[in-house]
């Protein structure tokens, strides 16, 4: 990180680190707490950043995939993760996978998912799933990045624009979250959710 990002302002991540292992490994030991009902849960935390991005833009669509191999992906049309130029000629983005929310991890019950549980952030996704694909796509670039329990284990890599913008984050969700089943979309905090199974 250049000089310059000690300005960045810190809303709902710090943009100083990447990482915070300890707060990863508190979410591992606690699956029950932090994904309570499971897999469902984990949907649920993805999709409160997507309907975020659908109130910011008056509108938006997400799709829910229950993948043959077990992972589930969610993928919207909005805007795409915050994702600023670092000052060395490379791009940092906003560390939501591994870092804990500002907002909800230490307050919960400040906001509450459609299944009555609070919001903690999709860093618990990240913690919780075996491997978890972070693709980004925005106006000033795309790119990708894997993390596996929550750690990133390829550098953020810019992919071919496709015109769109938006997020998808695809994962394989940890045994200790049980077996992937979603129930209908009634509920579903978003203008337009799909569930493709």
């Amino acid at each position: 990180m250049s000089d310059a990002d000690a300005g960045w302002h810190n809303t709902t991540h710090d943009w100083a680190g990447s990482i915070d292992a300890e707060h990863l490994a508190l979410v591992r030991r606690n699956p029950e707490e932090f994904a309570p009902g499971g897999v469902p849960h984990l949907v649920l935390e993805v999709l409160a950043y997507a309907a975020e991005e659908a109130e910011s833009t008056a509108g938006g669509h997400a799709t829910v995939t229950v993948h043959p191999d077990g992972s589930v992906s969610v993928a919207d049309d909005g805007r795409g993760t915050a994702t600023r130029a670092d000052g060395h000629g490379g791009f940092v983005k906003k560390p939501v996978m591994s870092t804990s929310d500002l907002r909800f991890f230490d307050f919960p019950g400040e906001q509450m998912l459609s299944d009555g549980r609070p919001r903690r952030g999709v860093s618990v996704v990240a913690a919780l799933s075996e491997w978890l694909v972070h693709t980004n796509r925005r106006h000033n670039g795309s790119w990708k990045q894997r993390y596996e329990r929550g750690v990133p284990v390829t550098d953020l890599t810019p992919i071919a624009d496709d015109g769109t913008t938006g997020t998808t984050v695809h994962f394989s969700p940890g045994a200790e979250v049980g077996p992937v089943r979603l129930p209908d979309v009634d509920g579903w905090p978003y203008s337009t959710v799909e569930i493709v199974r």
